[in-house]
């Protein structure tokens, strides 16, 4: 029986408590306040960015991972593991995904190893869930093919819904256009987002925080999602409250048995802005 190894980028946002039960590693991706650096997920809970984000006076930025993080991890890892599956952020939106690429090679070249990358073309828990399911199947001596396909199971029919409280950080990191944001602001437009083709993009949008929750129920209905009696993965950004309004009316709606609760780190949040809240769903 093969020994496999997963690994991760940080903004796949896995719980910690999951890292720890399915020895998953995490390599981060850094957020800047100005000189100051962070390790996305290490340095930085959730609840602490966004208190930051929202006394701070300068914009945070995000950097990729290095090819050399991903090396050193590689070059540790191989030497007792069979395979490496190692995930991250969608390829259009960061170039970490090349560094893990260019560090799997690197590695390869001196050293016989199998070690797989796989570009999620997701965000947050969005590839998250597929994360800790290879984990889990890896731990309980799964094969390389049976985990590959559940992961490409996952990734191809995962939808992450989600809500942002303001447009302003989405207008701050070229996300929209400064018209659309001040717009949404003066109508109090909240959109709905999703992931398609690697990209976040705008599904709907409503007008007032108190429809969001209802539109997105009524988009889960739409959707024909089979989540009754099932596990579904919430996402917050340090907004509890909402967490909990979300959970209630989930189920309420549709009897969901077990919740999965991931909160958002310092590099999606940074381009997201507080408030961020949000639904990940299999079919």
């Amino acid at each position: 029986m093969s020994s496999i190894k997963i690994i991760t980028d940080s903004t796949a946002d896995i719980p910690k408590h999951f890292a720890e039960e399915y020895n998953i590693t995490v390599v981060p991706l850094t957020v800047h306040f100005g000189d100051e650096a962070y390790k996305d997920w290490y340095d930085l809970s959730s609840e602490k960015f966004f208190a930051k984000l929202a006394e701070s006076e300068v914009m945070p930025t995000t950097s990729q991972v290095p090819p050399s993080a991903f090396e050193q991890v590689f070059r540790e890892e191989i030497q007792k593991y069979d395979t490496i599956i190692c995930f991250t952020i969608s390829s259009k939106a960061s170039g970490t995904y090349q560094s893990a690429v260019i560090a799997r090679d690197m590695v390869l070249e001196e050293q016989e190893g199998d070690i797989e990358i796989i570009d999620s073309m997701s965000f947050c828990y969005g590839y998250g869930i597929a994360v800790v399911e290879a984990a889990r199947m890896a731990k309980a001596g799964k094969s390389k093919a049976e985990i590959m396909d559940k992961i490409r199971y996952l990734l191809e029919n995962t939808d992450a819904y989600f809500i942002v409280d303001t447009l302003e950080y989405l207008k701050r990191g070229g996300r929209i256009n400064m018209a659309s944001a001040v717009i949404g602001s003066i109508l109090n437009i909240k959109p709905i987002l999703s992931i398609k083709d690697g990209l976040v993009v705008p599904v709907d949008k409503v007008r007032g925080s108190k429809k969001v929750i209802p539109k997105m129920i009524e988009m889960i209905k739409k959707g024909n999602y089979d989540v009754k009696g099932k596990t579904v993965a919430l996402v917050h950004g340090a907004v509890p409250e909402k967490l909990a309004e979300l959970k209630q009316e989930l189920e309420a709606q549709f009897g969901i048995s077990h919740f999965e609760i991931s909160e958002v780190g310092c590099v999606v949040g940074a381009h997201s802005g507080p408030g961020i809240l949000g639904v990940v769903l299999t079919k």
